[in-house]
């Protein structure tokens, strides 16, 4: 599995929304700048991230994107399937059932099984809140006392 160029920017954009999560929208120019991503290429990312649900956009001067979702709703795995589609490091396991020719006997098809299911269970076990932690560590520990 290797992420493309479109994952590595959907989670860097995501990130960026929930770091500035003030419940304004956020603009699109604004983002390019602090993400050094060209706004054409965020335009194609916004669009399908808002088809399946998890932006929230508003045209016109004050208008922006917002996420439709507390940060800790998110997964980076959601993330990643929705620009990357299947997350499978094999082509025989991107269907939900396999019907490759050689499945009975194939002698690698556990290992691509479980390293399909290893990665999915750590990308859906990291929360959009956790990647702004760790992309803030300071954050973590502020504490008023």
């Amino acid at each position: 599995m290797k992420i493309s160029t479109r994952g590595r920017y959907a989670l860097r954009f995501m990130i960026d929304l929930a770091q500035h999560n003030n419940g304004e929208y956020t603009a699109l120019k604004d983002i390019s700048a602090r993400q050094n991503i060209s706004i054409k290429y965020l335009e194609q990312i916004t669009s399908l991230l808002s088809k399946f649900g998890l932006l929230i956009s508003v045209r016109g001067p004050q208008g922006g994107y917002k996420l439709s979702k507390a940060p800790e709703k998110y997964t980076a795995g959601e993330i990643l399937r929705i620009t990357e589609g299947n997350l499978a490091p094999v082509t025989c396991l991107e269907q939900a059932v396999n019907t490759c020719e050689r499945r009975e006997s194939c002698p690698t098809l556990k290992l691509w099984e479980g390293l399909y299911k290893v990665a999915n269970n750590y990308l859906d076990s990291v929360s959009l809140e956790q990647l702004v932690q760790d992309a803030n560590p300071s954050c973590a520990y502020d504490y008023v006392i």
